[in-house]
């Protein structure tokens, strides 16, 4: 299970961890893929920069939890933020359909559709975590 989630602060997000989304964050719910992934990916396609100097910056953040039990919370980079929030209808649609054929390629099928679903909704849920001075979170069970 994937949730894109809007916390004030990284405490505040590590804590959703051990007590859950509940009502208090604003959330978005997706299936099964590598968000981990996916992010770093993203951001490779809407701001530049290749995959593997974003995972040596350490990218994705890990802000709670450890990546070997699978259960972890992680911060999505500020660069990514503001890509995403910048990024027209058309530019993220055009993501979206770049990152299904990247995972095409890694023999991991996402439907175009819900690829621009997701970074479609996340970019929506960027734009109102900026509007309340808070950032975006993911939480992977």
């Amino acid at each position: 299970m994937v949730k894109f989630f809007v916390a004030a602060d990284d405490m505040s997000a590590g804590m959703a961890l051990m007590t859950g989304l509940g009502w208090a964050f604003e959330s978005l719910s997706f299936g099964n893929f590598d968000p981990e992934a996916a992010v770093v990916e993203w951001e490779c396609l809407l701001a530049g920069g290749s995959f593997e100097e974003l995972v040596e910056a350490g990218e994705p953040r890990l802000v709670a939890g450890q990546d070997n039990d699978g259960c972890v919370v992680f911060a999505i980079s500020p660069r990514l933020i503001t890509a995403l929030a910048d990024a027209g209808h058309t530019r993220l649609r055009d993501v979206a359909a770049s990152w299904a054929q990247l995972r095409a390629e890694d023999g991991e099928v996402i439907d175009t559709e819900i690829a621009d679903r997701i970074v479609g909704d996340l970019a929506a849920l960027v734009t109102t975590a900026q509007r309340q001075n808070q950032n975006v979170y993911c939480w992977v069970a």
